[in-house]
């Protein structure tokens, strides 16, 4: 399930902009007025946009962003002189003062993005060869027996290592499996 999560300095900014989103029809996961709230959200959800300003009261965007997982996208509203290097890799920008159309827009654009991402994991996952599938559930079953954990919860394990570490699950189990097993 994927987030929509605003965070800005200013409280009042970053619930004006979730009231334009909801009146969209987004759902806002959340609001913040720090990095560190944002990513307590964003553990809750396995992808998301973050929308945020270029500082808020205890990072940068760009430290965010390094702390975010791969699945999450970014949308930086800021002045363009703010970006005169240019954006972070898995950052959009929007220029300030913002366009609620644009906002919209980009939003809408971001999300069809990780949707089609989503869609092609799951056809990914369709596709493997019982090689494969018995692989992952050879290291759900390390996981479940080593660290007492359900099936569930070896699944769920082995999903958010494999989106944190930007590789797909087959790998992770490989790794997994490697690890525990020298």
């Amino acid at each position: 399930m994927s987030s929509v999560i605003v965070v800005f300095p200013k409280r009042e900014t970053s619930a004006n902009i979730r009231n334009i989103l909801v009146r969209d029809g987004i759902d806002v996961s959340g609001i913040c007025t720090t990095g560190a709230q944002a990513l307590q959200f964003a553990d809750n959800f396995d992808d998301g946009i973050i929308i945020c300003g270029y500082k808020m009261q205890d990072m940068l965007y760009s430290e965010l962003r390094e702390w975010l997982p791969e699945s999450y996208e970014m949308l930086l509203v800021a002045s363009p002189d703010k970006w005169s290097q240019g954006l972070v890799k898995g950052v959009v920008g929007l220029p300030m003062p913002v366009k609620v159309y644009d906002l919209l827009n980009t939003v809408e654009m971001m999300t069809q993005t990780m949707h089609r991402r989503r869609r092609k994991r799951r056809e990914a996952a369709k596709n493997r060869n019982l090689e494969q599938k018995a692989l992952i559930e050879q290291a759900k079953a390390v996981l479940m027996e080593r660290n007492k954990m359900t099936e569930e919860e070896a699944h769920r394990y082995l999903q958010k290592s494999s989106m944190d570490s930007g590789t797909n699950m087959l790998e992770t189990a490989q790794m997994i499996l490697t690890i525990m097993l020298e």
